[in-house]
């Protein structure tokens, strides 16, 4: 797909300050620090738009991003390790499952998981929960470049045992799984 157009839209926690129109949506989740901003950044190819940071769960909010004016990606608040007081890790895990449980602009949810870790019981979880609730996903295995090609074909095999899924094997800096993960985000928004 051609980028021609990509933009920060707003970030929101309610429902009630979601975008309320028919575009239609991919979503980006997975633990805190798995590389869903820079997946982003890469895929538009604008640098900076999804704010990355080395420090863990700073996404707090679902972040909308409006491509070529038809289609919207969204940053979904990463789960896990994040330094932040329980009552806001609740708050943004049931926003996080509000959205992808009742948003009709949904299409596609891609599953970010680092290709050098195992899978953990929460990855685990989300995948379980899109597979129960019918949500047509995908699992990226981030970071590929900093294995050897046979230390990740390993993982993903690993990876695909775990979560009964074929990963993509993805990297920001090689744009490795690019054309893979494009393919299926132009699919979703086609059906």
């Amino acid at each position: 797909m051609r980028i021609t157009n990509a933009e920060f839209l707003k970030s929101a926690l309610k429902p009630s300050d979601w975008p309320d129109d028919d575009k239609r949506e991919i979503a980006f989740l997975g633990r805190s620090n798995v590389g869903k901003s820079s997946l982003i950044n890469s895929l538009l190819g604008v640098r900076g738009l999804a704010r990355t940071s080395g420090t863990p769960g700073r996404t707090r909010t679902l972040n909308f991003f409006l491509v070529n004016h038809i289609f919207r990606f969204v940053d979904l608040p990463g789960f896990g390790y994040a330094r932040a007081p329980r009552e806001i890790k609740q708050t943004l895990a049931e926003a996080a499952t509000e959205y992808l449980a009742q948003r009709k602009q949904l299409v596609l949810s891609i599953q970010l998981v680092d290709s050098r870790h195992e899978p953990t019981q929460q990855d685990l979880q989300l995948h379980d929960w899109l597979k129960y609730h019918h949500k047509p996903h995908l699992i990226v295995a981030t970071k590929s470049d900093k294995l050897s090609n046979n230390e990740l074909n390993k993982s993903l095999n690993r990876m695909a045992q775990i979560l009964k899924s074929k990963p993509v094997a993805y990297s920001a800096r090689t744009k490795r799984g690019h054309d893979e993960i494009w393919s299926a985000i132009e699919k979703s928004l086609k059906n």
